[in-house]
Protein backbone atom coordinates (compact mmCIF):
# COMPACT_ATOMS: atom_id res chain seq x y z
CA UNK A 1 0.00 0.00 0.00
CA UNK A 2 2.53 2.47 0.89
CA UNK A 3 4.33 1.44 -2.37
CA UNK A 4 1.68 2.51 -4.66
CA UNK A 5 1.01 6.27 -2.33
CA UNK A 6 4.53 6.46 -2.99
CA UNK A 7 3.95 5.98 -6.64
CA UNK A 8 0.97 8.50 -6.58
CA UNK A 9 2.82 10.98 -5.07
CA UNK A 10 5.64 11.05 -7.26
CA UNK A 11 3.09 10.94 -10.33
CA UNK A 12 1.26 13.81 -8.97
CA UNK A 13 4.50 15.81 -8.16
CA UNK A 14 5.60 15.16 -11.78
CA UNK A 15 2.01 16.12 -13.16
CA UNK A 16 2.61 19.56 -11.15
CA UNK A 17 5.91 20.10 -12.33
CA UNK A 18 4.33 20.11 -15.99
CA UNK A 19 1.45 22.24 -15.31
CA UNK A 20 3.56 24.66 -13.50
CA UNK A 21 6.27 25.06 -16.65
CA UNK A 22 3.13 25.25 -18.89
CA UNK A 23 1.44 28.09 -17.26
CA UNK A 24 4.74 29.97 -16.38
CA UNK A 25 7.22 29.25 -19.15
CA UNK A 26 11.12 30.56 -18.48
CA UNK A 27 11.87 33.81 -20.12
CA UNK A 28 13.76 33.26 -23.70
CA UNK A 29 17.19 34.24 -24.15
CA UNK A 30 19.96 33.91 -26.38
CA UNK A 31 22.61 31.03 -26.12
CA UNK A 32 25.27 31.91 -24.33
CA UNK A 33 29.21 31.54 -24.63
CA UNK A 34 30.80 28.96 -23.38
CA UNK A 35 32.86 31.03 -20.89
CA UNK A 36 29.36 32.37 -19.62
CA UNK A 37 27.74 28.74 -19.28
CA UNK A 38 29.96 27.91 -16.92
CA UNK A 39 29.75 30.80 -15.31
CA UNK A 40 26.01 30.17 -15.11
CA UNK A 41 26.41 26.50 -13.85
CA UNK A 42 28.32 28.01 -11.02
CA UNK A 43 25.70 29.71 -9.65
CA UNK A 44 24.54 28.62 -6.11
CA UNK A 45 21.32 26.33 -6.00
CA UNK A 46 18.84 27.12 -3.08
CA UNK A 47 19.35 24.00 -0.87
CA UNK A 48 16.28 21.51 -1.51
CA UNK A 49 13.74 20.55 1.14
CA UNK A 50 13.67 16.70 2.18
CA UNK A 51 10.52 16.07 0.40
CA UNK A 52 11.55 16.97 -3.15
CA UNK A 53 14.62 14.97 -2.67
CA UNK A 54 13.55 12.71 -5.49
CA UNK A 55 13.25 15.50 -7.93
CA UNK A 56 16.35 17.54 -6.39
CA UNK A 57 18.24 14.67 -6.82
CA UNK A 58 17.51 14.47 -10.59
CA UNK A 59 18.17 18.10 -11.33
CA UNK A 60 21.95 17.97 -9.50
CA UNK A 61 22.69 14.92 -11.79
CA UNK A 62 22.12 16.49 -14.84
CA UNK A 63 24.30 19.76 -14.81
CA UNK A 64 27.02 17.10 -13.55
CA UNK A 65 26.79 14.93 -16.77
CA UNK A 66 26.43 18.14 -19.08
CA UNK A 67 29.22 19.25 -17.31
CA UNK A 68 31.97 16.20 -17.56
CA UNK A 69 30.83 16.10 -21.34
CA UNK A 70 31.87 19.63 -22.16
CA UNK A 71 34.98 18.96 -19.89
CA UNK A 72 35.36 15.87 -22.35
CA UNK A 73 35.06 17.81 -25.74
CA UNK A 74 37.33 20.52 -24.41
CA UNK A 75 40.26 18.02 -23.63
CA UNK A 76 39.75 16.22 -27.32
CA UNK A 77 39.44 19.64 -28.45
CA UNK A 78 43.00 20.53 -26.93
CA UNK A 79 44.53 17.44 -27.80
CA UNK A 80 43.67 17.66 -31.52
CA UNK A 81 45.48 21.15 -31.29
CA UNK A 82 48.49 19.61 -29.75
CA UNK A 83 48.77 17.07 -32.01
CA UNK A 84 51.71 16.61 -33.91
CA UNK A 85 52.06 17.13 -37.48
CA UNK A 86 55.69 15.76 -38.97
CA UNK A 87 57.13 13.58 -41.02
CA UNK A 88 59.12 10.31 -39.75
CA UNK A 89 62.37 11.00 -42.18
CA UNK A 90 63.74 13.43 -44.74
CA UNK A 91 62.61 12.99 -48.09
CA UNK A 92 62.46 15.41 -51.42
CA UNK A 93 60.11 16.63 -53.60
CA UNK A 94 61.49 17.77 -57.17
CA UNK A 95 59.19 20.25 -58.96
CA UNK A 96 60.17 20.03 -62.89
CA UNK A 97 60.03 21.95 -66.39
CA UNK A 98 61.71 22.44 -69.64
CA UNK A 99 64.26 24.66 -68.41
CA UNK A 100 64.47 24.42 -64.54
CA UNK A 101 64.26 21.09 -61.90
CA UNK A 102 64.08 22.49 -58.25
CA UNK A 103 64.44 20.05 -55.07
CA UNK A 104 62.83 20.49 -52.10
CA UNK A 105 63.58 19.32 -49.02
CA UNK A 106 61.00 18.39 -46.20
CA UNK A 107 63.63 19.39 -43.96
CA UNK A 108 62.75 22.95 -43.16
CA UNK A 109 60.71 22.63 -46.64
CA UNK A 110 63.66 25.03 -48.17
CA UNK A 111 64.71 25.17 -51.42
CA UNK A 112 68.04 23.15 -52.25
CA UNK A 113 69.06 22.72 -55.51
CA UNK A 114 67.72 24.48 -57.96
CA UNK A 115 69.28 23.22 -61.28
CA UNK A 116 69.11 25.22 -64.58
CA UNK A 117 68.97 22.55 -67.42
CA UNK A 118 70.00 25.25 -70.35
CA UNK A 119 72.85 27.11 -68.65
CA UNK A 120 76.19 24.54 -68.39
CA UNK A 121 78.12 25.36 -65.01
CA UNK A 122 82.03 26.14 -65.71
CA UNK A 123 83.06 23.07 -63.39
CA UNK A 124 81.15 20.78 -65.36
CA UNK A 125 77.34 19.94 -64.76
CA UNK A 126 74.47 22.76 -64.79
CA UNK A 127 74.04 25.86 -63.18
CA UNK A 128 72.83 25.40 -59.29
CA UNK A 129 71.32 28.54 -57.94
CA UNK A 130 71.34 27.55 -54.49
CA UNK A 131 75.07 27.68 -52.91
CA UNK A 132 76.26 25.17 -50.84
CA UNK A 133 77.18 26.10 -47.79
CA UNK A 134 78.38 25.03 -44.06
CA UNK A 135 75.21 26.38 -42.41
CA UNK A 136 71.79 24.17 -42.99
CA UNK A 137 70.57 27.46 -44.58
CA UNK A 138 68.89 27.13 -48.02
CA UNK A 139 66.88 29.42 -50.13
CA UNK A 140 63.50 29.75 -48.26
CA UNK A 141 64.62 29.13 -44.74
CA UNK A 142 63.03 30.80 -41.64
CA UNK A 143 65.16 32.80 -39.54
CA UNK A 144 63.90 34.63 -36.43
CA UNK A 145 63.47 38.16 -35.32
CA UNK A 146 67.03 38.63 -34.76
CA UNK A 147 68.26 36.90 -37.52
CA UNK A 148 69.14 33.44 -36.37
CA UNK A 149 68.25 30.42 -38.06
CA UNK A 150 64.44 29.04 -36.57
CA UNK A 151 64.37 26.03 -35.45
CA UNK A 152 62.18 25.02 -38.01
CA UNK A 153 64.63 24.52 -40.62
CA UNK A 154 65.58 21.30 -38.30
CA UNK A 155 62.08 19.81 -38.47
CA UNK A 156 60.45 17.38 -40.89
CA UNK A 157 57.74 18.92 -42.59
CA UNK A 158 54.85 16.44 -43.90
CA UNK A 159 54.01 16.45 -47.22
CA UNK A 160 51.31 16.73 -49.24
CA UNK A 161 51.84 16.04 -52.83
CA UNK A 162 50.10 17.37 -55.75
CA UNK A 163 50.75 17.55 -59.42
CA UNK A 164 54.04 20.10 -59.48
CA UNK A 165 53.55 21.58 -55.96
CA UNK A 166 53.34 20.56 -52.73
CA UNK A 167 52.30 21.33 -49.25
CA UNK A 168 54.82 21.06 -46.20
CA UNK A 169 53.32 21.07 -42.86
CA UNK A 170 54.58 20.97 -39.29
CA UNK A 171 53.39 21.45 -35.83
CA UNK A 172 55.50 19.95 -32.67
CA UNK A 173 58.05 21.21 -30.26
CA UNK A 174 59.97 23.38 -32.74
CA UNK A 175 57.01 25.50 -33.70
CA UNK A 176 54.10 25.37 -36.04
CA UNK A 177 54.32 26.18 -40.02
CA UNK A 178 52.95 25.73 -43.21
CA UNK A 179 54.68 25.96 -46.73
CA UNK A 180 53.09 25.59 -49.92
CA UNK A 181 54.86 25.83 -52.85
CA UNK A 182 53.63 25.36 -57.02
CA UNK A 183 55.91 25.57 -59.98
CA UNK A 184 53.95 27.38 -63.27
CA UNK A 185 55.02 25.93 -66.90
CA UNK A 186 56.81 29.44 -67.31
CA UNK A 187 58.98 28.80 -64.47
CA UNK A 188 57.41 31.26 -62.04
CA UNK A 189 57.18 29.86 -58.19
CA UNK A 190 53.85 31.04 -55.76
CA UNK A 191 55.24 30.43 -52.74
CA UNK A 192 52.82 30.76 -49.14
CA UNK A 193 54.23 30.67 -45.79
CA UNK A 194 52.19 30.51 -42.53
CA UNK A 195 54.55 30.01 -39.29
CA UNK A 196 53.83 30.63 -35.64
CA UNK A 197 55.87 33.77 -33.55
CA UNK A 198 58.09 36.34 -35.41
CA UNK A 199 60.11 34.95 -38.23
CA UNK A 200 61.45 35.96 -41.46
CA UNK A 201 62.15 34.52 -44.75
CA UNK A 202 65.72 33.64 -46.20
CA UNK A 203 66.83 34.80 -49.84
CA UNK A 204 70.62 33.99 -50.22
CA UNK A 205 73.81 35.00 -49.51
CA UNK A 206 74.16 35.49 -52.96
CA UNK A 207 73.49 32.91 -56.48
CA UNK A 208 75.07 29.86 -57.65
CA UNK A 209 78.47 28.76 -56.94
CA UNK A 210 80.86 31.22 -58.71
CA UNK A 211 84.60 29.71 -58.47
CA UNK A 212 86.51 32.40 -56.48
CA UNK A 213 87.82 34.26 -59.76
CA UNK A 214 84.56 34.60 -61.14
CA UNK A 215 83.78 35.98 -57.80
CA UNK A 216 86.07 38.98 -58.46
CA UNK A 217 85.27 39.26 -61.97
CA UNK A 218 85.14 43.21 -61.93
CA UNK A 219 81.55 42.36 -64.67
CA UNK A 220 80.20 40.18 -61.89
CA UNK A 221 77.67 43.20 -61.19
CA UNK A 222 76.74 41.15 -58.15
CA UNK A 223 73.96 43.57 -56.53
CA UNK A 224 70.76 43.84 -54.56
CA UNK A 225 67.95 44.79 -57.01
CA UNK A 226 64.39 46.49 -56.67
CA UNK A 227 61.95 47.65 -58.60
CA UNK A 228 59.52 50.56 -57.07
CA UNK A 229 56.87 52.18 -59.49
CA UNK A 230 58.83 51.99 -62.47
CA UNK A 231 62.09 52.71 -61.13
CA UNK A 232 65.25 49.93 -60.63
CA UNK A 233 67.32 50.24 -57.74
CA UNK A 234 70.07 48.51 -57.39
CA UNK A 235 72.40 47.90 -54.11
CA UNK A 236 76.28 46.78 -55.23
CA UNK A 237 77.60 44.14 -53.26
CA UNK A 238 80.67 46.52 -52.82
CA UNK A 239 78.90 49.70 -51.59
CA UNK A 240 76.79 48.30 -48.99
CA UNK A 241 78.38 48.19 -45.77
CA UNK A 242 74.96 47.84 -43.41
CA UNK A 243 71.56 46.41 -43.92
CA UNK A 244 69.52 48.29 -45.76
CA UNK A 245 65.36 48.12 -45.48
CA UNK A 246 63.12 48.11 -48.34
CA UNK A 247 59.46 49.00 -47.57
CA UNK A 248 57.20 46.68 -49.55
CA UNK A 249 54.46 49.17 -49.90
CA UNK A 250 54.54 50.28 -53.70
CA UNK A 251 57.27 47.33 -54.40
CA UNK A 252 56.67 45.52 -57.82
CA UNK A 253 59.81 43.01 -56.79
CA UNK A 254 63.36 42.81 -54.98
CA UNK A 255 65.96 39.81 -55.73
CA UNK A 256 69.70 39.32 -55.71
CA UNK A 257 71.63 39.14 -58.68
CA UNK A 258 74.92 38.85 -60.44
CA UNK A 259 76.04 39.30 -63.97
CA UNK A 260 73.69 36.64 -65.55
CA UNK A 261 71.56 35.27 -63.35
CA UNK A 262 68.20 36.95 -60.93
CA UNK A 263 66.84 35.11 -57.95
CA UNK A 264 63.59 38.01 -57.41
CA UNK A 265 60.07 37.33 -55.17
CA UNK A 266 57.41 39.20 -56.11
CA UNK A 267 55.06 40.41 -53.12
CA UNK A 268 51.42 38.70 -53.61
CA UNK A 269 50.45 39.45 -49.90
CA UNK A 270 51.70 40.05 -46.23
CA UNK A 271 55.08 41.55 -47.28
CA UNK A 272 56.18 44.30 -45.07
CA UNK A 273 59.67 44.91 -45.74
CA UNK A 274 62.71 43.27 -47.27
CA UNK A 275 65.79 44.01 -45.72
CA UNK A 276 69.69 43.78 -47.83
CA UNK A 277 72.27 42.44 -45.51
CA UNK A 278 76.01 42.28 -45.99
CA UNK A 279 78.08 39.25 -45.15
CA UNK A 280 81.25 38.23 -45.01
CA UNK A 281 82.34 34.50 -46.56
CA UNK A 282 85.17 32.30 -47.40
CA UNK A 283 84.92 29.26 -49.63
CA UNK A 284 87.37 26.47 -49.35
CA UNK A 285 88.39 24.21 -51.69
CA UNK A 286 85.86 21.84 -52.38
CA UNK A 287 83.66 25.07 -52.98
CA UNK A 288 81.12 25.20 -49.78
CA UNK A 289 80.60 28.28 -48.36
CA UNK A 290 80.70 29.65 -45.37
CA UNK A 291 79.09 32.85 -44.45
CA UNK A 292 78.83 35.40 -41.08
CA UNK A 293 77.34 38.46 -40.40
CA UNK A 294 79.51 41.54 -41.40
CA UNK A 295 80.58 44.07 -38.70
CA UNK A 296 80.09 47.98 -39.27
CA UNK A 297 83.78 47.99 -39.81
CA UNK A 298 85.76 45.48 -41.09
CA UNK A 299 89.44 44.76 -39.69
CA UNK A 300 92.12 44.53 -42.33
CA UNK A 301 92.53 40.95 -41.55
CA UNK A 302 89.25 40.35 -42.67
CA UNK A 303 89.79 42.73 -46.16
CA UNK A 304 90.86 39.58 -47.81
CA UNK A 305 87.00 37.78 -47.21
CA UNK A 306 84.76 38.27 -49.91
CA UNK A 307 81.71 40.02 -49.81
CA UNK A 308 78.25 39.06 -50.17
CA UNK A 309 74.71 39.89 -49.65
CA UNK A 310 71.56 37.98 -48.58
CA UNK A 311 68.07 38.93 -48.94
CA UNK A 312 65.24 39.18 -45.81
CA UNK A 313 61.70 38.67 -46.44
CA UNK A 314 59.59 40.42 -43.07
CA UNK A 315 55.66 39.71 -43.05
CA UNK A 316 53.21 41.86 -41.77
CA UNK A 317 52.03 39.50 -39.43
CA UNK A 318 52.27 34.92 -39.26
CA UNK A 319 51.37 35.01 -43.48
CA UNK A 320 53.40 35.67 -46.48
CA UNK A 321 52.51 35.15 -50.15
CA UNK A 322 55.37 35.70 -53.27
CA UNK A 323 56.04 34.61 -56.71
CA UNK A 324 59.69 34.13 -57.25
CA UNK A 325 61.97 33.48 -60.04
CA UNK A 326 64.66 31.95 -60.28
CA UNK A 327 66.76 32.11 -63.74
CA UNK A 328 68.99 33.84 -66.43
CA UNK A 329 68.28 37.44 -66.77
CA UNK A 330 67.15 36.57 -70.53
CA UNK A 331 65.72 39.65 -71.85
CA UNK A 332 62.85 38.25 -73.77
CA UNK A 333 61.96 35.35 -71.26
CA UNK A 334 61.81 37.88 -68.24
CA UNK A 335 59.25 40.01 -70.19
CA UNK A 336 57.24 37.74 -70.94
CA UNK A 337 56.72 37.16 -67.42
CA UNK A 338 54.42 39.43 -65.09
CA UNK A 339 56.13 41.97 -62.61
CA UNK A 340 58.36 43.92 -65.25
CA UNK A 341 61.18 41.48 -64.47
CA UNK A 342 63.13 42.56 -67.57
CA UNK A 343 64.35 45.44 -65.54
CA UNK A 344 67.15 43.43 -63.75
CA UNK A 345 68.82 42.94 -66.90
CA UNK A 346 71.47 45.92 -67.07
CA UNK A 347 72.10 47.64 -70.47
CA UNK A 348 73.43 50.59 -68.83
CA UNK A 349 72.69 54.11 -69.36
CA UNK A 350 71.98 54.01 -72.83
CA UNK A 351 69.29 50.53 -72.44
CA UNK A 352 66.78 52.64 -74.57
CA UNK A 353 69.71 51.97 -77.20
CA UNK A 354 70.57 48.93 -76.08
CA UNK A 355 66.88 46.67 -75.61
CA UNK A 356 66.64 47.40 -79.42
CA UNK A 357 70.01 45.78 -80.33
CA UNK A 358 69.73 43.20 -78.13
CA UNK A 359 66.81 42.23 -80.25
CA UNK A 360 68.11 42.60 -82.99
CA UNK A 361 71.41 40.23 -81.86
CA UNK A 362 68.55 37.61 -81.23
CA UNK A 363 67.05 38.16 -84.62
CA UNK A 364 70.48 37.88 -86.89
CA UNK A 365 71.08 34.47 -84.09
CA UNK A 366 67.46 33.16 -85.24
CA UNK A 367 66.98 33.34 -88.84
CA UNK A 368 70.46 34.10 -90.13
CA UNK A 369 73.58 32.48 -88.36
CA UNK A 370 72.92 30.01 -85.27
CA UNK A 371 76.23 31.61 -83.83
CA UNK A 372 76.27 34.86 -81.48
CA UNK A 373 80.13 35.14 -82.28
CA UNK A 374 78.95 35.77 -86.51
CA UNK A 375 75.77 37.36 -85.27
CA UNK A 376 77.98 39.88 -83.09
CA UNK A 377 79.89 40.57 -86.83
CA UNK A 378 77.04 40.89 -88.57
CA UNK A 379 75.27 43.79 -86.40
CA UNK A 380 78.71 45.41 -85.47
CA UNK A 381 78.07 45.47 -89.89
CA UNK A 382 75.03 46.49 -90.07
CA UNK A 383 75.50 49.56 -87.18
CA UNK A 384 78.43 50.62 -89.43
CA UNK A 385 76.54 51.13 -92.46
CA UNK A 386 73.45 52.91 -90.31
CA UNK A 387 76.08 55.02 -88.96
CA UNK A 388 78.14 55.87 -92.30
CA UNK A 389 76.77 59.19 -92.51
CA UNK A 390 78.36 60.37 -89.65
CA UNK A 391 80.92 58.57 -89.74
CA UNK A 392 81.70 59.53 -93.71
CA UNK A 393 80.98 63.52 -92.46
CA UNK A 394 83.61 62.70 -89.86
CA UNK A 395 86.20 61.48 -92.39
CA UNK A 396 85.86 64.25 -94.72
CA UNK A 397 85.97 66.81 -91.81
CA UNK A 398 89.04 65.53 -90.71
CA UNK A 399 90.60 65.45 -93.89
CA UNK A 400 89.76 69.14 -94.83
CA UNK A 401 91.27 69.86 -91.03
CA UNK A 402 94.58 68.03 -92.64
CA UNK A 403 94.98 70.18 -94.87
CA UNK A 404 94.48 73.50 -93.49
CA UNK A 405 96.40 71.88 -90.06
CA UNK A 406 100.19 73.89 -91.65
CA UNK A 407 98.02 77.38 -92.31
CA UNK A 408 97.10 77.19 -89.12
CA UNK A 409 100.25 76.42 -87.30
CA UNK A 410 102.00 78.83 -88.95
CA UNK A 411 99.44 81.38 -87.93
CA UNK A 412 99.72 80.30 -84.60
CA UNK A 413 104.25 80.11 -84.57
CA UNK A 414 103.68 83.69 -85.93
CA UNK A 415 101.88 84.74 -82.49
CA UNK A 416 103.75 82.30 -80.86
CA UNK A 417 105.97 85.11 -79.22
CA UNK A 418 103.54 87.61 -78.79
CA UNK A 419 100.72 85.72 -76.30
CA UNK A 420 103.03 86.25 -73.05
CA UNK A 421 104.89 89.37 -72.66
CA UNK A 422 108.15 89.83 -70.80
CA UNK A 423 107.42 88.83 -67.42
CA UNK A 424 105.64 85.69 -68.99
CA UNK A 425 102.48 87.21 -68.34
CA UNK A 426 99.58 86.26 -70.81
CA UNK A 427 98.53 88.77 -73.60
CA UNK A 428 94.67 88.61 -74.26
CA UNK A 429 94.99 91.09 -77.44
CA UNK A 430 97.61 89.12 -78.76
CA UNK A 431 95.51 86.06 -78.22
CA UNK A 432 92.52 87.46 -79.25
CA UNK A 433 93.84 88.46 -82.82
CA UNK A 434 95.25 84.91 -82.95
CA UNK A 435 91.75 83.09 -82.51
CA UNK A 436 90.31 85.62 -85.29
CA UNK A 437 92.69 85.00 -87.96
CA UNK A 438 92.54 81.33 -86.96
CA UNK A 439 88.63 81.27 -87.74
CA UNK A 440 88.71 83.50 -90.55
CA UNK A 441 90.95 80.66 -92.41
CA UNK A 442 88.21 77.99 -91.36
CA UNK A 443 85.93 80.26 -93.16
CA UNK A 444 87.34 80.94 -95.99
CA UNK A 445 88.40 77.09 -96.13
CA UNK A 446 85.30 76.07 -96.04
CA UNK A 447 86.18 74.07 -92.60
CA UNK A 448 84.13 73.29 -89.36
CA UNK A 449 86.53 72.99 -86.59
CA UNK A 450 84.03 70.73 -84.51
CA UNK A 451 83.32 68.50 -87.68
CA UNK A 452 85.17 65.79 -87.26
CA UNK A 453 84.27 65.11 -83.40
CA UNK A 454 80.70 66.18 -83.19
CA UNK A 455 79.69 63.14 -85.59
CA UNK A 456 81.97 60.87 -83.18
CA UNK A 457 80.21 62.16 -80.38
CA UNK A 458 76.49 61.71 -82.00
CA UNK A 459 77.77 57.54 -82.41
CA UNK A 460 79.41 57.06 -79.08
CA UNK A 461 75.67 56.50 -77.58
CA UNK A 462 75.36 53.45 -79.75
CA UNK A 463 78.80 52.50 -79.12
CA UNK A 464 78.63 52.58 -75.80
CA UNK A 465 75.06 50.52 -76.03
CA UNK A 466 76.51 47.53 -78.05
CA UNK A 467 79.41 47.94 -75.42
CA UNK A 468 76.54 47.71 -72.19
CA UNK A 469 74.30 44.56 -74.09
CA UNK A 470 77.70 42.59 -74.46
CA UNK A 471 78.62 42.62 -71.15
CA UNK A 472 75.19 41.58 -69.91
CA UNK A 473 73.81 39.09 -72.41
CA UNK A 474 73.64 35.95 -70.97
CA UNK A 475 73.26 34.92 -74.62
CA UNK A 476 76.90 34.70 -74.68
CA UNK A 477 77.87 33.07 -71.46
CA UNK A 478 79.56 29.77 -72.93
CA UNK A 479 78.17 30.44 -76.55
CA UNK A 480 81.52 30.06 -78.98
CA UNK A 481 82.21 31.71 -81.89
CA UNK A 482 85.40 29.77 -83.69
CA UNK A 483 88.22 27.50 -82.79
CA UNK A 484 90.04 27.88 -79.60
CA UNK A 485 86.96 31.11 -78.64
CA UNK A 486 84.47 28.54 -76.79
CA UNK A 487 82.55 30.90 -74.39
CA UNK A 488 82.22 34.56 -75.74
CA UNK A 489 81.64 35.93 -72.16
CA UNK A 490 84.96 34.90 -71.06
CA UNK A 491 88.38 36.00 -71.72
CA UNK A 492 89.96 35.15 -75.02
CA UNK A 493 92.89 32.17 -73.27
CA UNK A 494 95.47 32.81 -75.76
CA UNK A 495 95.46 36.60 -76.07
CA UNK A 496 94.63 35.90 -79.44
CA UNK A 497 91.98 38.74 -79.97
CA UNK A 498 92.99 41.81 -78.06
CA UNK A 499 96.26 41.49 -79.30
CA UNK A 500 94.65 41.62 -83.03
CA UNK A 501 92.63 44.48 -81.97
CA UNK A 502 95.74 46.36 -81.21
CA UNK A 503 97.27 45.68 -84.72
CA UNK A 504 94.40 46.84 -86.18
CA UNK A 505 93.47 50.11 -83.67
CA UNK A 506 97.62 50.45 -84.06
CA UNK A 507 97.03 50.52 -88.63
CA UNK A 508 93.73 52.24 -88.32
CA UNK A 509 95.18 55.03 -86.45
CA UNK A 510 98.01 55.73 -89.37
CA UNK A 511 95.24 56.25 -91.39
CA UNK A 512 93.43 58.53 -90.14
CA UNK A 513 93.51 62.20 -90.98
CA UNK A 514 94.85 64.22 -88.02
CA UNK A 515 95.78 68.00 -87.76
CA UNK A 516 97.16 66.58 -83.96
CA UNK A 517 101.10 68.17 -83.40
CA UNK A 518 103.76 65.82 -83.78
CA UNK A 519 103.70 65.94 -79.14
CA UNK A 520 100.25 64.79 -79.43
CA UNK A 521 100.93 62.49 -82.30
CA UNK A 522 103.30 60.34 -80.22
CA UNK A 523 100.97 60.34 -77.42
CA UNK A 524 98.53 58.60 -79.54
CA UNK A 525 100.75 55.88 -80.68
CA UNK A 526 100.60 54.87 -77.20
CA UNK A 527 96.49 53.83 -77.30
CA UNK A 528 96.74 51.03 -79.10
CA UNK A 529 99.40 49.72 -76.12
CA UNK A 530 96.83 50.58 -73.62
CA UNK A 531 93.63 49.26 -75.19
CA UNK A 532 95.53 46.07 -75.80
CA UNK A 533 96.70 45.32 -72.22
CA UNK A 534 93.57 46.02 -71.23
CA UNK A 535 91.08 44.22 -73.18
CA UNK A 536 92.83 41.46 -72.25
CA UNK A 537 91.14 40.69 -69.41
CA UNK A 538 87.53 41.77 -71.25
CA UNK A 539 85.08 38.57 -72.49
CA UNK A 540 85.87 37.59 -76.05
CA UNK A 541 81.86 38.92 -77.27
CA UNK A 542 83.34 42.65 -76.72
CA UNK A 543 87.06 41.87 -78.09
CA UNK A 544 85.36 40.64 -81.56
CA UNK A 545 83.13 43.91 -81.37
CA UNK A 546 85.92 46.14 -80.79
CA UNK A 547 87.94 44.19 -83.54
CA UNK A 548 84.87 44.08 -86.38
CA UNK A 549 84.85 47.68 -85.65
CA UNK A 550 88.34 48.57 -86.27
CA UNK A 551 88.49 46.49 -89.55
CA UNK A 552 85.36 47.78 -91.13
CA UNK A 553 86.74 51.42 -90.49
CA UNK A 554 90.16 50.32 -91.94
CA UNK A 555 88.12 49.40 -94.99
CA UNK A 556 86.36 52.15 -94.84
CA UNK A 557 89.69 54.39 -95.06
CA UNK A 558 91.24 52.49 -97.48
CA UNK A 559 88.27 53.05 -100.02
CA UNK A 560 88.28 56.57 -99.34
CA UNK A 561 92.15 56.52 -100.08
CA UNK A 562 91.54 54.17 -103.38
CA UNK A 563 88.65 56.75 -104.75
CA UNK A 564 90.92 60.12 -103.74
CA UNK A 565 93.78 58.16 -106.25
CA UNK A 566 91.52 57.15 -108.61
CA UNK A 567 89.73 60.86 -108.33
CA UNK A 568 93.22 62.33 -108.88
CA UNK A 569 94.49 59.93 -111.83
CA UNK A 570 91.51 60.82 -113.43
CA UNK A 571 91.97 64.57 -112.63
CA UNK A 572 95.58 64.24 -114.05
CA UNK A 573 94.59 62.23 -117.22
CA UNK A 574 91.99 65.35 -118.23
CA UNK A 575 94.63 67.67 -117.69
CA UNK A 576 97.15 66.17 -120.35
CA UNK A 577 94.44 65.48 -122.76
CA UNK A 578 93.77 69.47 -122.54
Amino acid sequence: METRRLLIAALLSMAVLIVWQKLFPPPTAVAPAPAETQTVEAEPVVEPSMTDSAATSSEATAPSTAEAEEVSAAAEETAIELEEIAAAAETTVILETDAVRAEWSNQGAKLIHLELKDHPANGGGTVDLVRKRVQNLAAFSLLDESGQPSPLNEALFAVERRENGATFSYRGARGAATKTVDLSPDGLFEIKIEASGGWRVLLGPGLRNPTPKEAKNRFARRAAVYSRGGEIERLDVAKIKESVVVSGTALSWIGLQDQYFLAAVLPRQGLREAVVEPMLFEVDEEGVYSFRSRPLEVAEAEEDLGSELRLLLVPEDQSLAVGAYLGAKQFRRLKSLPGGLEGAVDLGIFAFLGRPLLIALHWIYDNVVSNFGWAIVLLTFLLRVVLFPLNHKSIVSMEKMQKVNPKMQAIRAKYRSKLKDKKGRPNPEASSKMNQEIMELYKKEGVNPAGGCLPMLLQMPVLFAFYGLLSAAVELRHAPWLGWVQDLSAPDPYYVLPIVMGVSMLLQQRMTPTQADPMQQKLFMFMPIIFTVLFLGFPSGMVLYWLTNNILAIAQQAGYKRFRAASAASGDAGGSKR
